[in-house]
């Protein structure tokens, strides 16, 4: 192998672990972040369950609050990206089911990030209120406007977008913010994935029958 090839194979490889450690830190911080709160998670912790040197968690992050920031913009970054995949040239029947689906999908995989967000919220989004007066509050005026076009074209009855959108999330979030209970209810130690499908199946029909939106 020549030296060049030796070079470049050590800068994918070296590329690779740091992609890899940044994913593990995350995944870990928002673990901790759920379980133990923002003033009860430490670097240190954090780099223990990791097991990386503190060193490497502060390569990438300088500080707790920087991790904690960006494991919450990683979440509604995902949730704005699903925002944005409505528009007024697609029918609603197939946008909001696919918004649904792809909700309660995030409940499932990021049950922490939800409750670490709704934790964020309760606390009057001290660390968050910049984004969400800006990055959210821009996409969530933009699928509003999608949803009234889609009233215009007579596809959907006269409802409220902002409260359509408030209560889509709020349904679809319950399945992470909510979990144990629904799964204490239900006598399972963890909801499985039936219990999911079963929730995102319901809270479309409801959706699209309540605003009189047609199945294509």
């Amino acid at each position: 192998m020549k030296k060049t090839q030796l070079v470049n194979a050590k800068r994918r490889k070296l590329t690779d672990t740091r992609k890899n450690n940044l994913e593990l830190i995350l995944v870990v911080a928002e673990q901790r972040f759920a379980e133990y709160g923002y003033s009860g998670t430490t670097i240190s912790a954090i780099a223990d369950q990791a097991n990386l040197p503190k060193s490497n968690i502060l390569y990438y992050f300088k500080t707790k609050e920087a991790l904690y920031k960006e494991v919450l913009s990683k979440l509604l970054l995902t949730w704005l990206t699903h925002m944005e995949e409505m528009s007024a040239d697609k029918h609603p029947s197939e946008c909001l089911r696919h918004y649904i689906l792809q909700k309660i999908k995030q409940s499932k995989i990021h049950s922490n990030g939800s409750r670490i967000f709704a934790a964020e919220i309760l606390h009057g989004a001290p660390y968050l209120r910049e984004q969400l007066q800006t990055d959210l509050k821009d996409q969530f005026e933009r699928t509003c406007q999608v949803i009234r076009e889609w009233i215009a074209k007579q596809w959907m009855n006269p409802v409220s977008p902002e409260h359509l959108l408030f209560m889509i999330w709020s349904s679809t979030q319950a399945y992470a913010d909510y979990g144990l209970q629904m799964s204490m209810m239900l006598e399972k130690t963890d909801l499985e994935d039936n219990d999911y499908e079963a929730g995102a199946e319901l809270i479309t029909r409801m959706v699209l029958k309540g605003c009189g939106i047609k199945l294509l």
